[in-house]
């Protein structure tokens, strides 16, 4: 099907959001195919939520997601692939690591690769008119927070630690809730086709942060994309990728 032949979405039925366990609840945009749709993961805490990523950003997220709408957020930025900054500019202050804050500062469709995957490929449907794909467009969020390995981002009875874990891109991080053994994994490593090959990956930093997250007693993974799994298939899928690339 065609850009004009692709129904289009009402913005209200744009987001779904899916409640697990621990507090964590996932957001996601149906209508963009598994292999591209961005896994959104908002964290509820005592003083404050977490929001990891935020989508294409073609339809207002807080103003269609009530779960976003009235408390504070700390809003982070696994790395800056278009997918998942498209939004970050509806909040107060996006956090991403320092490696990539350039880009988000100035998140031009080329370094995010927008221009590479923005198409119908991505579409089982649209948003509503008057998106196109060739006016997408991210804009910059007002105010950056830079992130390093061993930041703490705190949310009152929950603390996250910022891993750096390079190789997808340069800035992409994981956060690492150690009292429930949970690990919000960006695109390092989901549990579907991993992209090694961007403009700025690094098959060394890659393998490098894959052992980086071996050796943590992990009980279960939220992956950018696709379906959240066990620490127990991350070893196994980690030793998969590091004996299938020799390294």
């Amino acid at each position: 099907m065609s850009e004009q032949s692709l129904p289009r979405i009402k913005p209200e039925n744009w987001y779904r959001t899916t409640t697990l366990s621990d507090g964590i609840t996932l957001i996601d945009e149906p209508w963009i195919k598994p292999f591209f749709r961005c896994n959104l993961w908002h964290v509820r805490g005592s003083e404050r939520d977490l929001l990891v990523d935020f989508g294409l950003g073609a339809v207002p997220l807080r103003r269609h997601v009530a779960l976003l709408a009235d408390r504070d957020i700390v809003g982070v930025a696994s790395h800056t692939h278009f997918d998942h900054i498209g939004a970050a500019n509806e909040f107060d202050c996006c956090h991403v690591h320092s490696a990539e804050a350039h880009i988000l500062a100035e998140p031009d469709n080329a370094r995010t690769l927008a221009d590479m995957f923005v198409n119908d490929e991505m579409f089982d449907a649209l948003p509503p008119e008057p998106y196109a794909h060739c006016g997408y467009k991210i804009a910059a969020p007002a105010k950056i927070m830079q992130l390093e390995d061993g930041d703490v981002i705190d949310l009152g009875n929950r603390q996250f630690e910022v891993i750096h874990t390079p190789g997808h891109s340069p800035g992409g991080i994981a956060l690492w809730e150690a009292a429930s053994e949970t690990l919000i994994s960006g695109d390092l490593i989901y549990d579907g086709p991993l992209i090694e090959d961007t403009w700025h990956s690094n098959m060394a930093d890659y393998a490098k942060s894959m052992r980086r997250l071996n050796a943590l007693p992990v009980r279960v993974v939220h992956g950018g994309h696709f379906p959240s799994f066990s620490g127990k298939r991350l070893n196994i899928m980690i030793d998969d990728w590091l004996r299938h690339h020799d390294l």
